[in-house]
């Protein structure tokens, strides 16, 4: 399977760009990605056989600023995803110890949960 390159580009009108690196006229225009990574597809095929079944490589071109801003946002939302299995691993525990020695409802209580959390808590 052929793999080629697109570059997309969001013009000033908003209406995105593309062209394939690798066949020369090969390009188009839509108003959104997905539509512009449809139509991609439509005007390779016009210069090659296998448009249909190549991948195609989406290379999205965004400026350094705001790439900046999402590889901070992505790092930000790893951390968090930890975070969230640490306090899930920690809650398991203490529900574990809570309602050993006390009812489902007390520790909900203590733990400013729900019962229904603390049950499902509990079953995990």
């Amino acid at each position: 399977m052929k793999k080629y390159t697109v570059d997309y580009a969001l013009g000033d009108d908003g209406w995105w760009t593309a062209s394939v690196r690798e066949v020369r006229g090969a390009h188009t225009q839509g108003r959104s990605i997905a539509q512009t990574r449809r139509r991609i597809r439509e005007a390779l095929g016009l210069f090659v056989e296998d448009a249909e079944q190549a991948e195609l490589i989406d290379h999205i071109r965004i400026d350094a600023d705001t790439r900046s801003i999402i590889k901070k946002a992505a790092q930000a939302r790893r951390v968090l995803e930890q975070h969230q299995r640490n306090v899930s691993r920690l809650s398991r525990t203490a529900v574990k110890k809570l309602t050993a020695r006390m009812s489902v409802r007390d520790a909900s209580e203590i733990l400013g949960v729900s019962p229904q959390r603390v049950q499902q808590l509990t079953s995990s």
